[in-house]
């Protein structure tokens, strides 16, 4: 058995297809996105027939309205895109607990956040205490055509 010719040009290649295998190697952990694991709704009845239209993330409270006169009591909730007037059941995730607000705000402006509730909603819903709550957002009534939700999650 002989020696190579050039040993540098033997180790400069063993080194470059070491690299080729690591890149290839971590190329392939980055194909996907991790999974991130769900928390199961509870169950709740069919809403009029939107049962499929809802969108579930964290929600805050705030002390009122910029908009309008709405009473401290009042159960109402800042939405980004929703119309206002738009009535929406709010549920909390973790303890299944549902209010129903109406929409007559902008907001939130909270990173994370998908709704605002007043303070009597947040109070009503359990979730003053804590400031945060994950809850699933789901329309009452609407005759617009097509999910409002959809269509504020593209917004």
């Amino acid at each position: 058995m002989s020696s190579p010719a050039n040993p540098g040009a033997m180790r400069a290649m063993r080194a470059r297809s070491t690299w080729s295998l690591l890149v290839l190697t971590l190329a392939g952990c980055t194909g996907q996105p991790p999974q991130q694991a769900s928390t199961p709704a509870p169950n709740l009845p069919p809403i009029d027939g939107l049962a499929q239209c809802s969108q579930i993330g964290m929600a805050s409270w705030y002390r009122g309205s910029s908009r309008d006169r709405a009473s401290p009591q009042d159960l109402v909730a800042a939405h980004r895109s929703l119309p206002f007037g738009t009535s929406v059941r709010v549920t909390a995730v973790d303890t299944g607990q549902s209010i129903v607000v109406r929409i007559n705000d902008r907001g939130p402006f909270g990173r994370g956040r998908i709704v605002d509730l007043s303070k009597a909603a947040a109070d009503q819903l359990g979730i003053r205490r804590d400031g945060v709550a994950r809850v699933r957002l789901e329309p009452v009534e609407w005759t617009g055509g097509g999910c409002p939700l959809r269509q504020a999650q593209s917004d």
